[in-house]
Formats: C-alpha cells, sequence, structure tokens
C-alpha cells in the first residue's frame, strides 16, 4: 500500500471516544492522550446566526417538534446505513476482484483504483444484495443508492472519521470518485425543505458547505490528501437527490470559513 492509501485506511478505525453526557450537553469526542474535540455539527449549530438560532429554538418547542425529530433521525439513520452496506459490500467486492485480476493502479494522489467497470459491477452487485430500507426511508435511500450507482467511479473510503488540531472531529459519509474525481461527499435527508423558504434553504446549504469544508481539513491532516471537490447530495422523499459540487476554491473557502467559526466557538467556551 502506499503512505496515502495506508493513511487513509488508518481512518476506517475510528479512535476517538465519543461522549454525549458532556456538562455543557453536547457532544464530544476524545483521543487517547486525554485531549477533547467538538462536534463539526455543535460547532455549526453554536455559531449559526442568532435569527437561525430563534428559529430552531421555536421549531423545537411546538409540541410535536419531538416525535418529528426523532422520525427525522431515524429516517436519516437508515437512508445512511443503507448507503453504508451498498458501499462497503461494493468496496469489497471491487477490491477482491481488482486483486484477482492484478488491475488496481495507483493515481497521482497516492490511491489505488480499480477499473471502473469493475466498481460499477461492484455496485450492481451491491444493490441486489441490500437489504431493504425501512418503509420511511425507502425513497430516501434508493434516491442516494440510485446517485452512487450512476455516478461512483472508484470507492475509497466510507463513513471514516476525522480531527483536527484546531479542536473538532466528525464522520464525512464517503470518499469516493465522482466521475473521475476524488470527491468527500455527504449524505443529507430533509423533508423540510419543500417548506423552506429560498433564504431558509441558501442558509442551510451555508452550513453544509462549511461541514465539508470542516471534513476536508480533517481528511488533509490525518492523510495529507488534497481533495478538489465535494458533493452534498440531498436525498427527497421521490426522485432524484440536489446535488450540490464544490470545486476546489469553493472547499477552501469553506475550510477558512469553518476555521473561523472554530475560533469564535472556542473564544465563547
Amino acid at each position: 500500500m502506499t503512505g496515502a492509501q495506508n493513511a487513509l485506511a488508518k481512518l476506517r478505525s475510528w479512535n476517538l471516544r465519543r461522549d454525549d453526557t458532556s456538562d455543557d450537553g453536547g457532544r464530544l469526542y476524545w483521543d487517547a492522550e486525554g485531549n477533547k474535540y467538538f462536534s463539526v455539527t455543535r460547532i455549526l449549530s453554536e455559531t449559526s446566526p442568532e435569527h437561525q438560532k430563534k428559529r430552531l429554538q421555536a421549531w423545537l418547542e411546538r409540541p410535536s417538534s419531538e416525535l418529528e425529530r426523532s422520525m427525522a433521525a431515524q429516517r436519516g439513520t437508515d437512508a445512511h446505513n443503507h448507503c453504508e452496506y451498498v458501499l462497503k459490500t461494493a468496496q469489497k467486492l471491487a477490491r477482491n476482484a481488482a486483486n484477482k485480476r492484478n488491475s488496481y493502479r495507483t493515481g497521482i494522489d497516492g490511491l489505488e483504483r480499480p477499473p471502473t467497470a469493475i466498481t460499477r459491477w461492484a455496485l450492481h452487485k451491491a444493490v441486489e444484495n441490500a437489504p431493504s430500507a425501512s418503509w420511511s426511508s425507502s425513497g430516501y435511500a434508493r434516491g442516494l443508492r440510485t446517485w452512487i450507482v450512476e455516478n461512483a467511479t472508484a470507492l475509497h473510503a466510507t463513513e471514516f472519521s476525522v480531527s483536527h488540531p484546531s479542536g473538532f472531529a466528525g464522520s464525512c459519509d464517503a470518499l469516493i470518485d465522482y466521475q473521475g474525481v476524488l470527491t468527500c461527499a455527504d449524505w443529507k435527508t430533509s423533508r423540510a425543505s419543500i417548506h423552506q423558504s429560498e433564504e431558509q434553504k441558501l442558509e442551510r446549504l451555508h452550513n453544509y458547505r462549511h461541514q465539508l469544508g470542516a471534513y476536508s481539513l480533517g481528511l488533509r491532516h490525518g492523510t495529507g490528501l488534497e481533495v478538489p471537490q465535494a458533493a452534498i447530495v440531498l436525498a427527497r422523499r421521490t426522485g432524484a437527490p440536489e446535488v450540490t459540487l464544490m470545486g476546489s476554491e469553493e472547499l477552501r473557502e469553506a475550510e477558512e470559513a469553518f476555521l473561523e467559526r472554530v475560533d469564535r466557538f472556542m473564544s465563547e467556551r
């Protein structure tokens, strides 16, 4: 294995202890040396503009909000688990087939790739044998799965974890080649988007962009990989997902913006 491939393999083994019982009520992670990391999503939530926080609080105080949150969380978890199964199964199938044929090739980024035809075959085989998603999440899972099968040309990591010396940690859904380009991809599921104003949709996307900036920073710190592209894949209940691609320049801007939010978050601790 190359250095980049070895470093990426290490990220697949989560080496931080998750703590959901901290005194301040937010999620933390701890490493073996006792260093503390705050979750990416927590930092994003607590550094959002005040009007976003007030809107969220109003939604949380609605009588039905607890049930809605629970259902939305389960729906998202089910759809993510379905995609994780497909990707991990396909990655194993592709690796075995490529090893038998001695057909792996190492890219200039140091990552090993089987021929695209093998990845496509592996994805289709994985989908054939994947357990069905729950009824409430089936439409979201189908949309994400179809996007992956139609666009992924190499599979590098699934549900990989990152941390960063500035004090944050998190987990990204996938590192794939999207139509031949190395891409950090994150899956989103939301029914709320159909009821949101354009301003609210832009605000949501703003946070998603910064979240991918955080994952890109963590990936670079952990592996040295420079990811040229990121994809926010927002599944819908029916139909194809909404996809937002971020090029290299936009991703670097998102990294800087997220680090500014980390500084603001830490200054208020």
